[in-house]
This record gives C-alpha cells, structure tokens and sequence, in this order.
C-alpha cells in the first residue's frame, strides 16, 4: 500500500470514527497510529470519559472483530484463552474460545486482575498467539489489546508490571470534554447512540495492508541516532531509575514512521519523534519518586530528557533524503 493510501485511509477512519466520539482528534489518531504500527494501547483515565466507546467505534469502522472484557480479582487466564471442555454428546473434547481471539479487545480495568492473568495476556501480545493446554494457536490478524485503567483508585488494584507496561505501545490519556463538546455529547446522544448505525469505511486486509507497508517510510541516520540518543539519555537522567529499553526506542521509531504519514509525508523529521515521545515513553519510565505525585512530574522529566538531546539539522536530513533517492 503507497504511503498516500494510508494517509487517505486513516483520513477516512477517523472521520467515520467522529461521527461517534466528539472531538479527542489526537486520541483517535494515535489510535491510528497504533492499529497501523501493529501496537497494543494503554487507556487511561477516570470512568465516564468515553474509552470503551472510542475502542467500540474503532473496530466497527474497520469491519473488525471486538470483544471486551472485564477484569476483576477473580478471572483465571482460561478465561482469556478460552478451554477444552469434554462435549458428552460427541464424546471427545472440544475446544471453546476466550475473548482472545478477536481483532481488537478491550481489557477494561486491566489492573483489577491478579498478575497471574495479567501476564496470560504477554504471550498474545507480543506473538500474536495463545497456548492452551500446551497446544500454540494463532490469533488472526489485525489483533490489538486495548487495555484500560483508572488512575484514581488503587484500592484492590495490581499495578501492572514494568514488564508488562513496555509492551504496550503507546498509553493514551483521554480527558475530560471541552463545555461545547460536552453540549455536543449531550446533544449527538440524547435520542440515540450513534454507534449502532456506524458502517465500516475499511476492511481488515487494508488495515493488513498498511501495516506490512508504513515501515518503508524513509528514516535519515541522523534522526535514527537521534533515536537511540533519547534512550541513552533517559538511562542517564537523575530522577530515571529505569530508563528506556530497545523496545522502547524501536516503539518510538515505528509511531513516528505512522506520524509521518499522517502528516501527510514519506520521510521522518524529528518533530515526529519528538511528538510520539509523551504517549511512547512515559509509561516505560521508572522515576525515583513515586508516579502518584502526577502526570505533570513524568512530564517534565521527559521534556528534560529530550531538550539534552541535539537535533538533528535540517541540512543534514535533505542530504540524506537526497543520497537515498
């Protein structure tokens, strides 16, 4: 797929999408961004501000399959791969699926389930697969997890592993409207739910389709140092216990590959890495004093970060564009 095609396509998706959720133009396009580099999402934020809707509206729009499931103390991994279960009517046992195998699932309150079946989740994430009963089954492409959490109540919680954390690509932090948004909300829902009417605008395969293409955007040398710098850094900074892993660094390229396309471009600059710095890293930072002090405090420190790393010149980044014709 030509990297117009997915620009246009992403156009389509988030208009369709739109017509549903009100505003949040930058969530659904990290949305984007995330569906189309393969990655799985962190949602997060208090109840009521929309996150089950916009994960609803995303998978409709893409002619998907959606499931969603809520985690509590309680669910045992089985629950989320699915069982073999002895069928007396056949005589032999047979198979039944968990919500796992879907294309986009919603892991609502994920950090309500023990740490047992919060890891049952690792595998699928990061293989695409689930081992049931020591037999390995694949799950069907495009598969994205879209995993929520309440930053407000910790009461009966298990915080979710930094091992875990780096697996998905980037966290998105939803928000409260804006008063006219809010007017617009009560307004678009008062007499129905306009999700029970959205029509897909893209099939699978083309989601399919960008995703084995968005990679042959072109990355200079120096932005791909510039890359891996930011990693160093964040291992360098005084209040970074653990700073950013491989993944992290390989997260932070392939989002701003997809930004880049968004933007209706084929090369990265590195304000395309610059802004999928916040939603990629942020998660993945360990910092010496406790993350409740807030947002802002994990902000500042990766601001810090990134403002000790030179930028790349322009000059430097038309050359390499230049050779690479």
């Amino acid at each position: 797929m030509h990297f117009e095609e997915i620009y246009n396509m992403s156009q389509k998706i988030k208009k369709n999408v739109q017509k549903v959720i009100v505003g949040k133009g930058e969530v659904i396009d990290l949305m984007l961004i995330a569906i189309i580099s393969s990655g799985h999402i962190l949602l997060e934020d208090v109840p009521g501000t929309g996150k089950t809707l916009l994960a609803k509206s995303m998978a409709s729009s893409i002619d998907s399959n959606f499931k969603r499931i809520q985690f509590t103390p309680d669910l045992l991994p089985s629950d989320l791969t699915g069982i073999n279960y002895f069928n007396q009517k056949h005589s032999e046992f047979q198979f039944r699926e968990g919500p796992i195998f879907t294309n986009i699932l919603l892991a609502d309150e994920i950090n309500r389930a023990t740490p047992r079946t919060q890891s049952s989740l690792l595998e699928s994430m990061e293989e695409r697969q689930a081992t049931i009963d020591g037999e390995t089954m694949q799950i069907d492409s495009p598969f994205m997890v879209i995993a929520t959490q309440n930053p407000i109540e910790t009461q009966g919680t298990f915080p979710l592993p930094e091992a875990q954390l780096d697996r998905f690509l980037i966290k998105i932090d939803m928000g409260y409207p804006t008063t006219n948004e809010g007017i617009e909300i009560l307004t678009r829902f008062k007499d129905d739910n306009p999700l029970d009417i959205l029509k897909p605008v893209v099939s699978r395969e083309d989601v399919i389709r960008a995703q084995n293409s968005y990679s042959k955007v072109f990355v200079s040398d120096d932005v791909l140092e510039y890359i891996v710098r930011i990693g160093e850094a964040s291992r360098k900074h005084a209040e970074v216990i653990l700073g950013i892993s491989p993944r992290g660094t390989q997260a932070l390229l392939k989002t701003a590959s997809v930004y880049a396309i968004l933007q209706g471009r084929d090369y990265v600059l590195p304000d395309d890495v610059k802004a999928m710095c916040p939603p990629v890293l942020s998660h993945r930072l360990m910092l010496r004093r406790a993350t409740h002090i807030g947002r802002d405090y994990i902000k500042s420190v990766l601001n810090e970060i990134i403002k000790d790393v030179p930028v790349p010149s322009e000059e430097g980044l038309i050359k390499d564009e230049v050779d690479n014709e």
